[in-house]
Protein backbone atom coordinates (compact mmCIF):
# COMPACT_ATOMS: atom_id res chain seq x y z
CA UNK A 1 0.00 0.00 0.00
CA UNK A 2 0.89 3.57 -0.65
CA UNK A 3 0.72 5.92 2.09
CA UNK A 4 -0.06 9.66 1.15
CA UNK A 5 3.10 11.93 2.11
CA UNK A 6 2.15 14.45 5.19
CA UNK A 7 4.69 17.08 6.30
CA UNK A 8 4.86 18.95 9.38
CA UNK A 9 7.39 21.55 11.19
CA UNK A 10 8.45 20.81 14.97
CA UNK A 11 8.36 24.74 15.44
CA UNK A 12 10.76 25.51 18.29
CA UNK A 13 12.05 28.60 19.63
CA UNK A 14 15.65 28.26 18.32
CA UNK A 15 17.21 25.54 15.72
CA UNK A 16 20.33 25.77 18.08
CA UNK A 17 19.05 25.01 21.23
CA UNK A 18 15.43 24.24 20.72
CA UNK A 19 13.51 24.64 24.34
CA UNK A 20 10.29 25.70 23.09
CA UNK A 21 7.61 23.33 20.76
CA UNK A 22 4.75 24.56 19.12
CA UNK A 23 1.37 22.63 18.70
CA UNK A 24 -1.42 23.05 17.23
CA UNK A 25 -4.91 21.83 18.65
CA UNK A 26 -7.26 20.38 15.39
CA UNK A 27 -10.51 21.80 15.30
CA UNK A 28 -11.94 19.33 12.43
CA UNK A 29 -12.87 16.53 11.77
CA UNK A 30 -14.71 15.57 14.32
CA UNK A 31 -13.27 12.47 15.00
CA UNK A 32 -10.38 14.29 16.04
CA UNK A 33 -10.89 17.72 17.06
CA UNK A 34 -9.62 18.83 20.44
CA UNK A 35 -6.02 17.00 19.96
CA UNK A 36 -3.14 18.19 19.18
CA UNK A 37 -0.59 17.79 16.36
CA UNK A 38 2.33 19.18 14.56
CA UNK A 39 1.28 21.98 11.82
CA UNK A 40 1.54 20.68 8.13
CA UNK A 41 -0.09 19.07 6.22
CA UNK A 42 -0.83 16.50 2.62
CA UNK A 43 1.67 17.25 -0.03
CA UNK A 44 0.13 17.49 -3.13
CA UNK A 45 0.99 15.19 -6.26
CA UNK A 46 4.14 16.39 -7.57
CA UNK A 47 4.96 18.35 -5.37
CA UNK A 48 8.32 18.57 -3.54
CA UNK A 49 7.96 17.86 0.55
CA UNK A 50 9.80 20.93 1.69
CA UNK A 51 7.99 23.08 -0.71
CA UNK A 52 4.61 21.82 0.46
CA UNK A 53 5.68 22.12 4.31
CA UNK A 54 6.50 25.90 3.03
CA UNK A 55 3.04 25.91 1.61
CA UNK A 56 1.12 24.66 4.67
CA UNK A 57 2.74 26.83 7.16
CA UNK A 58 1.53 29.61 4.86
CA UNK A 59 -2.06 28.52 4.84
CA UNK A 60 -1.97 27.14 8.53
CA UNK A 61 -0.34 29.59 10.48
CA UNK A 62 0.82 32.56 8.25
CA UNK A 63 4.23 32.46 8.97
CA UNK A 64 6.97 31.71 6.83
CA UNK A 65 10.02 29.75 8.40
CA UNK A 66 13.60 28.47 8.54
CA UNK A 67 13.95 24.61 7.92
CA UNK A 68 16.43 22.93 10.35
CA UNK A 69 17.25 19.19 10.32
CA UNK A 70 14.66 16.39 9.37
CA UNK A 71 13.65 14.31 12.40
CA UNK A 72 13.91 11.04 10.37
CA UNK A 73 11.66 8.31 11.34
CA UNK A 74 12.21 4.61 11.77
CA UNK A 75 9.43 3.91 8.65
CA UNK A 76 12.04 4.33 5.94
CA UNK A 77 12.98 8.14 6.98
CA UNK A 78 9.16 8.85 7.78
CA UNK A 79 6.74 8.15 10.43
CA UNK A 80 3.74 6.35 9.86
CA UNK A 81 0.88 7.96 11.68
CA UNK A 82 -2.30 6.32 10.15
CA UNK A 83 -3.07 3.31 7.80
CA UNK A 84 -2.96 5.26 4.88
CA UNK A 85 -0.38 8.22 5.82
CA UNK A 86 3.11 8.69 6.58
CA UNK A 87 4.53 12.24 8.05
CA UNK A 88 8.11 13.84 7.47
CA UNK A 89 8.73 16.48 9.92
CA UNK A 90 11.68 18.93 9.91
CA UNK A 91 12.66 21.08 12.96
CA UNK A 92 11.56 25.11 11.94
CA UNK A 93 11.76 28.19 13.24
CA UNK A 94 9.67 31.77 12.62
CA UNK A 95 11.31 33.78 9.89
CA UNK A 96 7.89 35.99 9.73
CA UNK A 97 4.27 36.12 11.03
CA UNK A 98 3.28 35.06 14.08
CA UNK A 99 1.88 31.83 14.19
CA UNK A 100 -2.09 32.07 14.38
CA UNK A 101 -4.74 29.31 14.06
CA UNK A 102 -5.99 29.92 10.60
CA UNK A 103 -6.86 26.53 9.12
CA UNK A 104 -8.15 23.09 10.94
CA UNK A 105 -6.80 24.25 14.31
CA UNK A 106 -8.39 26.63 16.90
CA UNK A 107 -4.95 26.52 19.36
CA UNK A 108 -1.86 26.79 19.35
CA UNK A 109 0.47 26.16 22.21
CA UNK A 110 4.21 26.88 23.55
CA UNK A 111 5.14 23.48 25.09
CA UNK A 112 8.27 22.98 27.51
CA UNK A 113 9.75 19.90 28.23
CA UNK A 114 7.82 19.81 31.48
CA UNK A 115 4.68 20.78 29.81
CA UNK A 116 5.23 18.75 26.68
CA UNK A 117 2.69 15.69 27.63
CA UNK A 118 0.27 18.25 28.85
CA UNK A 119 -2.01 17.90 25.79
CA UNK A 120 -3.80 15.19 24.31
CA UNK A 121 -1.51 14.72 21.00
CA UNK A 122 -2.87 12.90 18.32
CA UNK A 123 -2.12 8.99 18.07
CA UNK A 124 0.04 8.64 15.61
CA UNK A 125 2.25 11.93 16.71
CA UNK A 126 2.68 10.33 20.13
CA UNK A 127 6.15 8.80 19.10
CA UNK A 128 7.29 11.24 17.37
CA UNK A 129 6.53 13.61 20.50
CA UNK A 130 8.65 10.55 22.27
CA UNK A 131 11.66 11.53 19.73
CA UNK A 132 11.62 15.06 20.07
CA UNK A 133 11.62 15.24 23.65
CA UNK A 134 15.34 14.26 23.63
CA UNK A 135 15.88 17.26 21.73
CA UNK A 136 14.08 19.27 24.52
CA UNK A 137 16.51 19.95 27.52
CA UNK A 138 14.78 19.79 30.90
CA UNK A 139 13.94 23.61 32.44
Amino acid sequence: MTRRLVVAAAIVDTLERPGRLLAARRSRPEAIAGRWEFPGGKAEPGEQPVDALHRELSEELGVTVTLGDELSGPDDGGWIITDRHVLRLWFATVLSGVPQPLVEHDALQWLDASSLWDVDWLDGDVRIVEALAHHLPPR
